[in-house]
């Protein structure tokens, strides 16, 4: 038996998980919000529902790490830091560079630090906290999981923009996707759950949240999915736009007179359900006044228009559909909006029991009505342990 940690980095934030492998057990699971701040949060939850809390400063990656070594020991959940073997790091974006999870070298580091156009905000503060923990750990082997490596299985044809073939051959302009470790994860335990081989399944996964995406799984391996070469294409999300019309963008940057990473940030921050119902970007908050706020049940009306936009299109491109899979924030706990999508998509064979879908929330779950020749399933996400599999995968033997 080894402990692997799972991390998932921000600017701001740091998530880890701690399992026991092969065994998967989940050991904790703990939080590090505010870096920089005077006060930062940092909460544990482990053993049998304890909670551990602190709110000491943290200035930087290399004390937020610190202070997830120092709870591990000072809660007992390691006896020795040695204990720790593996370390995986979500890394969002990998381009073409990276088609499955990698041991991180020097090379594989300097490739990632390399990738950082593809997602400013995240591969370089992710590369940063892989460095910290070579050098806080460096008996572990560190492995990083990317959330674009599924989505390399889709052909030029659905990944490739219709713009000059010479952009994506200098500058790597084309379709990346995200969200691809929970997808793959979802798509495997989908397939289990219903008992078919995934090279045998039609399967489309909506990873609904604050970010959301839709993604078209054939035969097991990625065919197509909704965000692009950014996480902010695709299906209206909570504060991101999903897909405009890049002529539109040019005409209100002239008429708000804001350069181009100002209107980056109204597209990602400032959009969605948030910009249209100018109210919240938080689902919850809008079905409790839709009945009597046009723009709360408008902004929640178009999120689920988009989703069954993409769920009818990715038909066409499988060849039909066998099964749904519901999974992420909304999409585990909201069961009106997964009510909202599937009515959209009755003409496909889609259909859910009303009284089993409102009482279903963050379990695995069959929402199909007998009747219905589409599947739909309530399939939780499990990120992390898809990243400590794949660490557990990589040890030296």
């Amino acid at each position: 038996m080894v402990k692997i940690l799972a991390v998932n980095a921000g600017s701001s934030t740091l998530k880890w998980k701690l399992f026991d492998m092969p065994a998967e057990d989940e050991l904790a699971e703990g939080l590090v919000d505010r870096l920089g701040q005077p006060k930062a949060n940092i909460k544990v939850k482990y053993g049998d529902h304890q909670v551990f809390k602190d709110d000491h400063p943290v200035a930087n990656f290399d004390e937020a790490v610190a202070s997830v070594m120092d709870a591990l020991k000072s809660l007992n959940l390691v006896a020795d830091l040695h204990e720790i073997v593996g370390i995986g790091h979500r890394v969002v974006a990998g381009g073409e560079a990276f088609t499955e999870s990698t041991v991180v070298d020097d090379a594989a580091l300097k490739q990632i630090e390399a990738l950082r156009d593809y997602a400013p905000l995240h591969n370089p503060v992710e590369a940063q906290y892989i460095e910290v923990f070579k050098k806080m750990v460096p008996w572990a082997t560190e492995v990083a999981v990317f959330d674009t490596a599924f989505h390399q299985t889709m052909a030029p044809e659905n990944y490739l923009y219709s713009i000059p073939y010479k952009y994506y051959k200098e500058y790597g302009a084309r379709k990346y996707g995200a969200h691809g470790t929970s997808v793959r994860y979802v798509s495997a335990r989908t397939a289990e759950f219903l008992g078919r081989d995934p090279k045998d399944l039609k399967l489309v996964v909506l990873h609904l949240g604050s970010g959301s995406s839709i993604t078209a799984v054939k035969d097991g391996k990625s065919v197509d999915t909704s965000m692009g070469f950014t996480p902010l294409a695709g299906i209206t999300m909570s504060t991101r736009s999903g897909d405009i019309d890049v002529s539109l963008v040019a005409y209100l940057m002239k008429k708000l007179n804001v350069d181009m990473d100002e209107m980056l940030e109204i597209l990602n921050h400032e959009s969605g359900v948030l910009g249209i119902s100018e109210l919240s970007q938080d689902q919850r908050d809008l079905k409790a006044v839709a009945d009597t706020n046009p723009q709360a049940k408008l902004a929640l009306e178009i999120y689920a228009n988009r989703a069954a936009k993409y769920v009818a299109g990715y038909a066409s491109v499988m060849g039909g559909i066998d099964a749904l899979a519901f999974t992420g924030g909304v999409g585990e706990n909201s069961h009106e909006m997964r009510q909202q999508i599937i009515e959209r998509l009755g003409f496909l064979g889609a259909k859910i029991d009303p009284e089993v879908n409102a009482a279903s929330h963050g379990i695995e779950k069959d929402l199909s009505t007998p009747d219905a020749t589409i599947k739909t399933i309530l399939m939780p996400t499990n990120e992390e342990l898809m990243i400590v599999r794949d660490v557990f995968e990589r040890l030296p033997q």
